[in-house]
């Protein structure tokens, strides 16, 4: 089918088919949003100088624009790099490392990889973990002081996700994470690609398989459930967007990815709510996560960071009245840490949890 839309358009239709019965938006709803970037300076095989003249134009255009910003608790923006282990360079990781602990946000692990076995996978996972500590970045967890760190899949074959086996090889992937000290994967959505799920707009706990793709299907996240599974998926919206149509007539994709050429407008952002990604039992706190691939060239530009502006602007205006909306940035940890607050059945403020499991890096 057109876009790989058989894999997910059954459970979407059904979504909003539920929604023509859901209730009202409680008030206040708290909005809690995290932009996670796939951090990828040396796409396209480009020189060690240009790699790094990419990371230092990015800084210098993000931080202009970020400062004008604030949350409903004052809060700056929130920025999750997912750094790709597999383009590792000391220096850009030391630079960029150095900017987002001033209060920007922080960094976990993406990984490209192809034809690996489970023993190669964790070895490259655990090599990431190490170099990550040595810059300080990755967060411990309260009770065992453990390493953890959130995940993004390069070429988006999470557990062995594409039909050709390529860009992963391993079926277990979900359950070597775990063992490795994963607490959550943020790579999906990944439509139009055939790595996307059936399961879409949920946080959920998948349970590791020997066939592929095991996070095709999972047991949502809920209030006073217990975990099940061998990874929570974190997922950001997607659905069919009827206000910007293909030829005019065709709805677009709407996956939460930020680019040039399709930029966060103001009908994408009240698409992303209205998709309502929350804790089973827990309709006041809507989970927003939407990417990027920040470096690539055209997101460089300085339109891209206009329009980056023109978000935060929105989402603080509509959702942030604090009587209808309340407004929180946070990292990809701090979302975690959230989410678990909610399924442990914590309520209030939920700026108060984010260091809830994992303890800031």
């Amino acid at each position: 089918m057109f876009k790989n839309l058989q894999i997910w358009l059954l459970g979407y239709i059904w979504q909003e088919l539920r929604r023509l019965f859901q209730e009202s938006l409680p008030t206040p709803t708290h909005i809690i949003f995290c932009i996670v970037d796939h951090f990828e300076p040396r796409r396209g095989g480009v020189s060690i100088e240009k790699e790094i003249a990419r990371v230092y134009c990015w800084i210098e255009k993000y931080r202009q624009i970020v400062s004008r910003h604030r949350d409903y608790s004052g809060g700056i923006v929130q920025y999750s790099i997912f750094y790709p282990i597999d383009e590792y360079n000391p220096e850009v990781l030391e630079r960029i490392s150095d900017f987002l602990k001033r209060g920007y946000g922080e960094i976990e692990i993406q990984l490209h990889h192809d034809n690996d076995t489970s023993h190669s996978l964790e070895e490259k996972l655990n090599n990431a973990k190490e170099i990550f500590s040595k810059f300080g970045l990755l967060g411990r967890d309260k009770s065992s002081n453990d390493i953890r760190y959130g995940f993004v899949h390069g070429n988006w074959a999470l557990d062995n996700s594409r039909r050709d086996g390529r860009w992963c090889g391993v079926n277990n992937e979900l359950e070597i994470l775990r063992q490795t000290g994963c607490y959550a994967d943020f790579t999906l959505p990944s439509a139009p690609s055939e790595t996307q799920t059936s399961k879409i707009n949920s946080i959920y706990y998948a349970k590791d398989t020997p066939l592929t793709k095991s996070h095709n299907s999972g047991i949502d996240v809920e209030v006073g459930k217990s975990p099940s599974g061998d990874l929570m998926i974190i997922q950001g919206p997607l659905a069919l967007n009827w206000q910007r149509r293909k030829f005019g007539i065709l709805p677009r994709i709407e996956n939460a990815e930020i680019t040039l050429e399709n930029p966060p407008t103001r009908e994408r952002i009240d698409i992303w709510i209205h998709q309502r990604i929350s804790v089973r039992k827990k309709p006041d706190w809507i989970f927003v996560k939407v990417f990027t691939h920040g470096l690539k060239d055209n997101n460089l530009k300085d339109e891209y960071f206009v329009n980056l502006d023109a978000m935060f602007s929105y989402l603080e205006t509509k959702y942030n009245d604090g009587k209808n909306f309340i407004l929180h940035y946070v990292t990809a940890r701090q979302m975690y840490n959230i989410i678990k607050a909610a399924e442990a059945g914590q309520v209030g403020n939920p700026t108060n949890y984010k260091d809830y499991l994992i303890a800031r890096p």
